[in-house]
């Protein structure tokens, strides 16, 4: 029988975290055990106290030990929502760096990022930001460098931006340690249709139709490339349409074709759900969101907003956080 290095994957959870993240990680390494009758891969769940965390889907887990305790790990990956902090962030941090000063390669998933990157073991490193946390994630991390790439791989930093993206994350390291033949086993063991790696760009919902951005046609995408990096400083629909070569009136034509709204709609659309998510995920002022979305002033933002998603942006703030103290309270 071959012998393999034994890996030990370590799963730091925070309250809150997307429980579909841990399973499409783990399951893929229980799949490759099998396969080769060997434990190659194990792991455990950490939490930094130690004591029970619920995930999102309200399913309570037992972590294995407290970040404190943790020892002769090969990888952490941090797995949360966005808002997630430590309790006592100087202490759990410097624990964090201490791993990462061992060899550790320390990583994250989904929401995950936001930790991570307040941790500082970012700093100089390259990251995948899931599509809908993008605009907190710069607004709160300006200097980090981000992708939108489904993973990301940067000299022991591994970060994946979701449950399908950790899926395949882990069918990479299955690939690593027991070669292509294991992987692909894995990957038909569930069904899993195609095999993402590096370099490979997360698709996104457009705000309208049921398709996603890859099914745009060139001019429809390139005109949301550049609406997407003009948020704050929104351009004219006109110079949009000369940029990507077509006329305004066959631009309007193809969006509303392919996406059932006009370029116009759309732009504020976009502009909206950066501000949401600021709202979400972020502490901002109303007139800071405003400003990052390019409102002069918080008037119009407000409006806008509420037309978007039918409810005020305040209302929809204190409504994420009366579930955020819920969550805090239920696992105190």
């Amino acid at each position: 029988m071959h012998a393999y290095e034994i890996r030990h994957i370590g799963f730091l959870i925070f309250p809150g975290f997307p429980m579909a993240c841990l399973s499409s990680m783990i399951e893929p390494f229980r799949a490759a055990n099998e396969i080769v009758g060997q434990d190659v891969f194990s792991w455990s769940l950490v939490s930094e106290s130690g004591h029970r965390v619920e995930a999102s889907a309200r399913v309570g887990f037992d972590p294995d030990s407290a970040l404190e305790d943790l020892a002769n790990v090969d990888q952490l990956y941090l797995l949360s929502d966005p808002s997630s902090k430590f309790d006592e962030p100087s202490r759990s941090n410097g624990r964090l760096r201490k791993l990462a000063r061992h060899g550790a390669t320390i990583g994250a998933i989904s929401g995950g990022v936001f930790p991570l990157a307040r941790s500082g073991l970012l700093t100089g490193h390259a990251a995948s930001v899931h599509w809908c946390y993008e605009g907190a994630f710069a607004q709160e991390f300006p200097d980090l460098a981000t992708s939108s790439d489904v993973i990301t791989l940067d000299n022991h930093r591994v970060t994946a931006s979701g449950a399908a993206a950790a899926f395949d994350l882990s069918l990479h390291l299955i690939e690593q340690a027991l070669g292509a033949n294991v992987a692909t086993e894995v990957a038909c063991w569930f069904q899993h249709p195609l095999v993402r790696g590096q370099g490979v760009s997360q698709r996104t919902p457009t705000f309208a139709m049921e398709s996603t951005s890859d099914m745009l046609p060139p001019s429809v995408r390139d005109a949301v490339a550049l609406f997407s990096s003009h948020l704050e400083d929104p351009l004219n629909v006109a110079d949009v349409a000369r940029e990507v070569g077509v006329s305004v009136r066959q631009l309007e034509r193809l969006f509303q074709k392919t996406t059932g709204s006009t370029p116009l709609v759309y732009y504020r659309a976009m502009r909206m759900h950066k501000a949401r998510q600021l709202l979400l995920y972020g502490t901002y002022s109303m007139a800071e969101v405003a400003a990052s979305v390019g409102y002069a002033s918080s008037f119009t933002l407000i409006k806008n907003y509420t037309e978007v998603f039918g409810i005020h942006p305040k209302e929809e703030r204190k409504k994420i956080n009366m579930f955020r103290v819920r969550d805090a309270t239920n696992t105190a």
